[in-house]
């Protein structure tokens, strides 16, 4: 008997044909309902079946280059909320909960800091997977957290996860963590842009990411407060820490919106798009069309470059537009949702690719700034930046991204 993973349907191509009693795991039919790739019993067993990938090293001068293929998931595929479909059953513990995960195993405890809507959907997800041992919501307003939390363990009788969901009012006080998500910060109001928030959020998110590293300091920080990639930036200086355990969340969310909206406009399902945004989390953000496309086609031929364009813009707005139509509060369903999707993917260790707000290494010619690259993610951070085969025009535009991140975070700073 054989267990198929995600891995081999990932490795497939088009068909994972399976002999008479092996097993396949609810996460390999996911990715294969996401990629559409038709899982066919195989009675006579006749043909060759797809080997797992091997297992790659990882050393810091390593990069994926441009001109070799990848054969790690693209990142814009199956931006899935969940690993592990509701019901399956999840062991428990920091052992058990390593095989659940995958190889290299799930840590134990995920803190997650603001428990406002984007918090709060966080939490939820992150329990819904059913993955960690416990999930610490913190907030500093008195019993915020607490409440939102026996309310969520509440929905345990429902969905049947076994995760703990307990809430606190200071850091310290949630204690060591694997990952730890901020959310915290100040919401974005109607006619406000990101760059707006940048003071005020500054000092929220160094003060928490000085004392996470202080409680927690063998976490992985995931940044999700807005302007992302000067947030991120001034969390990796405030915590101390090696760039790959200091990661933005943004480029996960904004690959979503943008596969969501194009689908709708190609009447396709969204797993039937793959695309990848890069860039900024905001004005800069950069979708490259050389890598976007709809049923296997280039999504310009399916689309037409005008519908596209509007698609693209679309999806570089999509936060205001929420902003604008909610008319108090910003978006917290999707971006919620995402940040759970990122510590999910790095605590299966299993090396997913994920556009994330990274430190840039010198891949793509850019250095020293976060911002929105394709990483590869394992239990402990970054790592690997994963080169793709960019347009010369779509370089341009990430390079410029980088600047104007660049020239952000010297405002931000002031003086010297």
């Amino acid at each position: 008997m054989t267990v198929w993973g995600a891995d081999a349907v990932e490795a497939a191509r088009g068909e994972l044909r399976i002999a008479p009693g092996d097993l396949v795991t609810p996460l390999a039919r996911e990715r294969a309902a996401d990629l559409g790739v038709e899982i066919v019993p195989d009675r006579a067993d006749s043909r060759p079946r797809p080997a797992a990938p091997a297992a790659k090293k990882f050393n810091g001068a390593e990069r994926t280059g441009a001109s070799q293929p990848d054969p790690s998931p693209v990142p814009g595929q199956a931006v899935s909320g969940a690993l592990y479909r509701r019901g399956a059953p999840a062991p428990r513990g920091r052992a058990a909960a390593a095989g659940a995960a995958g190889a290299a195993g799930s840590g134990g405890r995920v803190m997650v800091v603001g428990a406002g809507h984007v918090g709060m959907i966080t939490a939820a997800r992150l329990a819904d997977a059913d993955v960690f041992e416990e999930i610490v919501l913190v907030d500093v307003v008195e019993g915020l957290a607490a409440g939102i939390a026996l309310d969520l363990a509440h929905t345990a009788g429902l969905a049947g996860f076994r995760t703990r969901v307990t809430g606190a009012v200071t850091v310290e006080e949630a204690g060591p963590a694997d990952y730890a998500v901020i959310t915290a910060g100040r919401a974005r109001q109607p006619g406000m842009s990101r760059s707006d928030l940048a003071s005020t959020n500054a000092s929220i998110v160094g003060d928490i990411a000085a004392r996470v590293a202080a409680a927690a300091p063998d976490a992985v920080l995931v940044v999700v407060t807005n302007p992302l990639d000067e947030m991120t930036h001034h969390a990796w200086q405030a915590s101390g820490w090696p760039a790959g355990r200091v990661i933005g969340m943004a480029g996960v969310l904004d690959t979503a919106r943008f596969r969501a909206l194009a689908a709708q406009a190609a009447g396709l399902a969204p797993g039937q798009v793959q695309a990848v945004a890069l860039g900024s989390h905001g004005d800069e953000m950069v979708i490259p069309l050389s890598q976007a496309t709809a049923a296997g086609r280039p999504l310009t031929e399916v689309l037409g470059e005008a519908a596209v364009t509007a698609v693209v813009n679309r999806a570089r707005d999509s936060g205001a537009e929420v902003v604008s139509l909610l008319r108090q509060g910003s978006a917290f369903l999707a971006p919620g949702a995402s940040a759970a999707r990122m510590v999910l993917a790095m605590a299966a260790g299993d090396g997913q690719t994920l556009p994330a707000t990274v430190l840039a290494d010198g891949s793509y010619g850019i250095e020293g700034v976060y911002l929105g690259l394709p990483a590869r993610l394992g239990r402990g951070g970054v790592l690997q930046i994963v080169e793709l085969a960019l347009a010369p025009g779509e370089l341009a535009d990430l390079r410029r991204a980088a600047d104007r991140i660049r020239e952000r975070l010297g405002v931000l700073a002031g003086p010297a």
